[in-house]
C-alpha cells in the first residue's frame, strides 16, 4: 500500500471524441503541413514523396499485407502572370477563401510560400478560420445531397425545365 501513496489520484472523466469543427481543423492543418514539407523540398532541390499505407492481397498466397504507396500531391502554389507566387488554400476539392472574395495569396519567392503556409497553419490551429472551413464543408456536404434543390459546385441546382 505504500507504493500507492506516491501516486497522485484525481477525479476525472474521459472526453468522448472530438467536435466536428476540431476534426475539420486537424484535417486542414495536416494538409497544410504536407504543403509546407513539399515547399521546403522544392526550396532545397529535393523530392518530397509522402506515403500512405494500403492493405493489398498477395495473388500468389492470398495473404493480406500492408504496403506503402506514394500519395499524389499537387502543390497549392503556382507562378502568376507577374512572376510572383500565388497560393490557394484547399479544403477537399474546394478553394477556401481566407478573406471574403479573395481566393489567393501573393508572395515573392518559395521562401515566402513557406512562411505564408506556416502562418496559415498557425491560424487554422488557433481556430481563426473555423467559420470559413464550416462554409466550405457545408458546400461539400450539399454536393453529396440527393435532394432536388441541392447546391452543386457552389451554385444552386435548379429543377430541369419541362419539355414543351
Amino acid at each position: 500500500m505504500s507504493g500507492l501513496n506516491a501516486l497522485k489520484f484525481i477525479a476525472s472523466k474521459r472526453q468522448q471524441g472530438t467536435s466536428p469543427a476540431h476534426a475539420r481543423r486537424q484535417k486542414l492543418s495536416a494538409k497544410l503541413h504536407e504543403q509546407i514539407q513539399m515547399a521546403k523540398a522544392v526550396q532545397s532541390g529535393t523530392e518530397f514523396v509522402p506515403v500512405k499505407v494500403r492493405t493489398v492481397r498477395d495473388d500468389a498466397t492470398g495473404e493480406m499485407r500492408r504496403v506503402e504507396i506514394p500519395k499524389r500531391l499537387k502543390p497549392w502554389w503556382w507562378s502568376g502572370d507577374n512572376g510572383k507566387m500565388c497560393i490557394t488554400v484547399r479544403y477537399g476539392a474546394r478553394t477556401l477563401d481566407v478573406v471574403e472574395g479573395k481566393n489567393a495569396i501573393e508572395t515573392d519567392t518559395i521562401a515566402g510560400v513557406i512562411t505564408t503556409l506556416e502562418v496559415l497553419r498557425a491560424a487554422v490551429d488557433a481556430g481563426e478560420l473555423d467559420a470559413r472551413i464550416e462554409a466550405v464543408s457545408g458546400l461539400v456536404k450539399a454536393a453529396f445531397s440527393k435532394e432536388e434543390g441541392a447546391i452543386k459546385n457552389g451554385k444552386l441546382k435548379l429543377p430541369a425545365k419541362p419539355a414543351v
